[in-house]
């Protein structure tokens, strides 16, 4: 057994959201962090149908992919289609989480899901985000002061590198300066030319300590003009993102791994569409789950082959494909999403093996006929 807000600590720990778009709504949507939880439900999106299950199972917490109230919302009132979905599920004593953008960057994450379904190995971020910059700070300290100055620095908050503490790097050399007319020197004489033993300390921080620590070098440094850097790094590149782009284990056709990718994954019944020469050779692949045509020219940019996406329109596509833009296999967004169901279910069995996790695997694609017509065309 497990709280609703221990199985929310659980996910947010996975899909952090911070990582979420400034425009997403993640997180827990309704439902008492401390009520109990016996069975969970995972789903891409929260329909009525979804509801209908949990309340017939006795779930107590649903885990889904597409935020049930996004933009715009202004009224729970159960009078509206998501409102009702809301009364149902409070009644029911049933709590609703979303992880949405968050669970698109994170890693793993749904492109890895659903990398790992097609069988695309070694992945790396199509667009990888990028870290916060830490401040380099470089001081120049006699020798005798300098344990006196870092130690000043690490407790205004600078020397942090992951889960260390107190970092620093120093070497020592020979400063030199000049007392001028209205100088007060800690060391050396108005007027004459100083050399003076001293560390280059070395040091990383936030950049939001960037004034407390300021402060407290000037406060612990015996010069009356302490001779220091601030420098800005480069942001990291991190190793998660959106997309993701890997290879498979052997080469194969565009036409074989569109059938693979058919064969791979729960499809609504419209299947795969795909753009390009059915013999071309296939190796590496991109991936992203959901809509991704705003990452057409990282795909390009990432020497795939084909990628893999959903909701891909006409103009983009056949721009992209003009531009010598990789082949397109565009699988549709339910079925691009749905292997990152299975990857939460394990989570949530990792973190308690009695807890009862289902994952719902009725197809939530609100297209539902595929009419195929005829498709010779002639001359």
């Amino acid at each position: 057994m497990a709280a609703v807000g221990e199985l929310v600590d659980l996910l947010d720990a996975h899909y952090p959201p911070h990582l979420a778009e400034s425009w997403d709504s993640v997180g827990l949507v309704c439902g008492d962090p401390l009520d109990t939880v016996t069975a969970v439900l995972v789903c891409v999106d929260v329909t009525d149908a979804v509801v209908d299950h949990a309340i017939a199972h006795g779930i107590e917490l649903v885990v889904a992919h597409h935020p049930l109230l996004l933009r715009g919302v202004d009224t729970v009132g159960a009078h509206t289609p998501k409102g009702r979905i809301i009364h149902r599920l409070v009644r029911a004593g049933c709590a609703l989480y979303t992880a949405h953008t968050n669970a698109d960057i994170a890693r793993p994450g749904v492109s890895d899901a659903l990398a790992d379904a097609l069988g695309v190995l070694d992945t790396r971020p199509l667009q990888p985000t990028t870290g916060r910059p830490l401040d380099k700070w470089v001081v120049f300290v006699p020798v005798d002061d300098t344990e006196a100055v870092a130690d000043a620095m690490f407790r205004a908050g600078a020397g942090s590198i992951g889960d260390y503490s107190r970092c620093r790097w120093q070497v020592t050399g020979t400063g030199g300066f000049l007392p001028g007319d209205g100088a007060t020197p800690h060391i050396g004489t108005v007027g004459e030319q100083e050399e003076v033993t001293e560390d280059r300390v070395e040091m990383v921080a936030d950049p939001a300590r960037r004034e407390a620590i300021r402060a407290a070098l000037r406060d612990a440094h015996p010069y009356e003009e302490p001779a220091y850097d601030v420098l800005v790094e480069a942001a990291p590149v991190e190793d998660r993102g959106l997309g993701r782009v890997g290879r498979l284990a052997a080469p194969t056709t565009l036409g074989a791994f569109a059938e693979h990718v058919a064969a791979s994954l729960r499809l609504a019944p419209w299947g795969v569409r795909v753009a390009g020469d059915p013999d071309t050779e296939v190796t590496t692949v991109a991936v992203c789950g959901g809509a991704g045509d705003s990452l057409l020219d990282e795909a390009t940019a990432s020497g795939a082959h084909v990628y893999v996406t959903a909701d891909l329109r006409h103009h983009p596509a056949d721009e992209h494909l003009r531009a010598g833009g990789p082949a397109l296999v565009d699988a549709g967004h339910w079925a691009t999403e749905f292997p990152w169901c299975a990857q939460v279910a394990g989570v949530v069995r990792g973190h308690d093996a009695s807890l009862v996790v289902d994952v719902f695997t009725a197809p939530t694609d609100p297209f539902t006929v595929h009419a195929a017509g005829e498709t010779d065309y002639g001359e």
